[in-house]
């Protein structure tokens, strides 16, 4: 018999959760590059920096309508389908789960504030893992009772947004300030921003350290938690339900990706055009008008999802489907690696390119680092059973060192 301390082998795992993984960490990309390569506004408010016009606002919109929250939505509910799985891989062989959930959420935290603190502020792991904390112990619900509390969950950020803009006039006037330096920073502002970025990894620190405190604090309290949350918790009921496995008909993933991409598509570019109508004011764009992206969001993911899963469900582009699967065994590594290539490119202590590149430029950039992942997964599996972080987090989880290279194919 196993035991608890030896990973899941590689012939017992379903090729769509890995297809999928890979899909959305190669989508978050898209995202968050505005985060690597321009101030830190202009995530949300496209005024705040940089040329909208032409090609570098088609770019936007197609940011925007397609990948702005859904392929986060996705690894969030990916890794709640992740927790899912270990919990039945150690139910099968009558073994508990609890200490190796407990171990892999505390590692995974350590290793996210690392990521935080020394690489990039934008990290996502630390909330995985605080709210993972919280949610292993949802693993045994029923399937819809883990649905119904995760689409709670995530009214809870929503409330709070709607609540908010519809009391922007009450705020004390200093709180407005606040936030609308926040959202349109001067010149002064962005200009230190700039030169902290462009300057050495020792200057960075001044914005990083606060900056990944407010998301690991404040952010994770009041969106975070139950964002991420409620997605890992809908993500344990879609996998219980065979959606991650590709267990349903390709009848039901066709009618999901229909009826989910019908619907999110107007919502969300009805948003965007709200917010340039509004010409991108604070309140009505990111806690009005935002709504509608919100939860647009979530349901396009589920399009996505749909797509994918029919994707796996064919024989089309089987080598293509192979790389996707291979980034997505390497998820963890290939997320950090974006963060390493990205600081490299835009930060001082690398090329320095941050606030230069126009957004269709950035867009390249993204393009890139899918090729080069795309490549380079698979090239790596050949060579090793894990990706190196993920061999660092299953030795640190399951309290063993795991093998790592492959063995050499025997000779004749």
């Amino acid at each position: 018999m196993k035991s608890i301390n030896e990973p899941v082998s590689l012939k017992d795992r379903a090729q769509s959760l890995d297809v999928l993984r890979g899909v959305a960490v190669l989508g978050i990309l898209a995202m968050n590059i505005r985060l690597f390569g321009m101030p830190q506004a202009a995530y949300f408010n496209p005024q705040a920096y940089g040329d909208l016009t032409g090609i570098n606002q088609l770019w936007f919109w197609f940011t925007n309508l397609f990948a702005d929250q859904k392929f986060m939505t996705l690894f969030s509910m990916m890794f709640g389908a992740g927790i899912a799985l270990m919990s039945e891989r150690c139910a099968a062989k009558g073994l508990p789960s609890t200490g190796l959930l407990l171990r892999r959420n505390f590692w995974l935290l350590v290793l996210g504030l690392m990521h935080a603190y020394l690489i990039w502020f934008g990290d996502i792991l630390v909330a995985y893992a605080l709210a993972g904390f919280v949610l292993m112990f949802c693993r045994n619900w029923k399937p819809l009772t883990q649905l119904i509390t995760g689409l709670l969950f995530l009214c809870v950020p929503s409330a709070l947004f709607l609540t908010a803009g519809m009391t922007w006039e009450l705020w004390p006037p200093e709180e407005q300030a606040a936030a609308l330096v926040d959202w349109a920073p001067g010149a002064e502002v962005l200009a230190k921003e700039l030169a902290t970025y462009r300057g050495g990894w020792m200057e960075q620190l001044s914005h990083r350290i606060p900056t990944a405190i407010e998301f690991q604090t404040v952010v994770f309290a009041f969106f975070g938690f139950w964002r991420a949350g409620g997605l890992m918790l809908i993500g344990m009921a879609l996998f219980s339900w065979g959606y991650f496995t590709a267990e349903r008909s390709p009848a039901s993933f066709r009618r999901l990706a229909l009826v989910c991409i019908v619907l999110a598509l107007p919502a969300i570019a009805l948003g965007i055009v709200m917010n340039e109508q509004s010409g991108w004011a604070y309140a009505e764009a990111f806690f009005i008008h935002g709504q509608l992206n919100y939860w647009g969001s979530f349901i396009l993911a589920l399009g996505y999802l749909g797509l994918v899963m029919l994707w796996c469900l064919g024989d089309r582009g089987p080598k293509l489907k192979a790389r996707f699967a291979a980034v997505g065994r390497m998820a963890f590594s290939n997320y950090i690696a974006q963060s390493l290539i990205c600081t490299l490119i835009f930060y001082g202590h690398g090329l320095g390119a941050f606030g230069h590149l126009e957004r269709w430029q950035l867009a390249l950039i993204v393009f890139g680092v899918w090729a080069l992942q795309l490549w380079w997964s698979p090239w790596w599996l050949a060579r090793y059973r894990f990706g190196p972080m993920e061999w660092l987090w299953r030795c640190l989880s399951y309290w063993r060192v795991q093998p790592f290279r492959r063995p050499a194919p025997a000779t004749p």
